[in-house]
């Protein structure tokens, strides 16, 4: 299996950096030319197989609204920046079409929606017409709350058929960690539900994308209400969803991770 030209018979690791300021863990992000481009090219040198560029929060607990021509300034500026430093493909996070395509047009490789091409209906138009790789994240008015891991199957499935439709082929599933926030159950529960069981989404036979990098799952799992202080609690939640079959995990912390994906694969080896 591939996405984006990487060969996935082994877990990669995609680096995210974050230039919006709003974001919710504060040190990823870089809003100066020269750390933007040392993060990212350290980054790819520890092991990243992918960056991800983050121009405006998608965090659903926060008020991350900016104007659409600064989100744009800011994903080009920074594709534009590092596109020349790194060999390894660029993904923009983004929700809107236009953004998506100005990204593309400065170098970026992949899209990745946290919506699963269901928020911007232009979405699919973008990457179909770029012919470009897309992340879909599980994205939707949660249902049945009884039974996270299929409400997630669903909403990957509608994403899936958007893509189909429009001729993406290409497609990682992303089951949305930190994104649906029932009123019940806690979404921490949620959460950890969706990782125990993630061995579920490969019925889709898509790369499976897994986010749980500093999230406040697992500040609330731990006590620990600053993200600089959930790495531990990250790389414990990494290996389980690396033993349940996780493809490539977005991670802040590139070098740790990598160490905690390698043992989990390793030991995966030799499971039942």
């Amino acid at each position: 299996m591939k996405f984006a030209g990487v060969d996935l018979s082994e877990p990669r690791i995609m680096g995210v950096i974050n230039v919006s300021p709003e974001s919710f863990y504060k040190g990823s992000v870089r809003d100066n030319e020269d750390r933007l481009i040392e993060t990212a090219v350290k980054m790819a040198e520890e092991g990243a197989s992918f960056i991800d560029i983050g121009a405006k929060s998608t965090a659903p607990y926060l008020e991350t609204q900016i104007p659409l021509e600064e989100e744009i300034r800011r994903a080009v500026w920074a594709v534009k920046t590092i596109r020349g430093h790194v060999d390894v493909p660029i993904s923009i996070d983004t929700t809107s079409a236009r953004v998506a395509e100005e990204a593309l047009k400065a170098g970026a490789d992949v899209i990745n929606d946290v919506t699963g091409l269901k928020g911007d209906p232009k979405m699919a138009e973008v990457a179909a017409e770029y012919s470009v790789p897309v992340i879909v994240c599980a994205h939707g008015e949660v249902r049945n709350l009884s039974d996270p891991v299929h409400t997630v199957v669903d909403f990957l499935q509608e994403s899936l058929v958007i893509a189909e439709k429009h001729g993406v082929d290409e497609v990682a599933i992303d089951p949305a960690i930190g994104f649906l926030r029932p009123e019940w159950p806690p979404w921490y529960e949620w959460d950890s539900k969706v990782i125990a069981n993630l061995d579920i989404f490969k019925i889709f036979g898509r790369p499976i994308l897994v986010g749980i990098s500093r999230k406040s799952f697992i500040g609330a799992i731990t006590g620990r209400k600053d993200p600089a202080e959930r790495l531990p609690g990250s790389l414990a939640a990494t290996a389980i969803a690396v033993l349940k079959g996780a493809h490539i995990v977005r991670t802040h912390d590139v070098k740790e991770t990598l160490d905690a994906v390698k043992v989990a694969h390793f030991i995966r080896r030799f499971s039942p």
